[in-house]
């Protein structure tokens, strides 16, 4: 469990990092592995959109 807690720190450091943008994540499958995230590849093109104006695409957990 202590991995998970390293990982959610360095993903709250980046967060708050200029010129770092997030492609929205959700849960990859809540039942069995409930803390993995993925990526929406659906948002990739938004995501680098946004970022090109200098903003982070939202929501950013779906």
């Amino acid at each position: 469990m202590m991995d998970y807690l390293g990982s959610a720190e360095n993903i709250g450091k980046l967060l708050n990092r200029k010129h770092i943008y997030f492609i929205p994540f959700r849960q990859d499958n809540p039942i069995t592995k409930p803390r993995s995230l993925v990526f929406d590849p659906k948002y990739i093109l938004d995501t680098i959109l946004k970022a090109l104006e200098k903003e982070q695409i939202q929501p950013i957990l779906l």
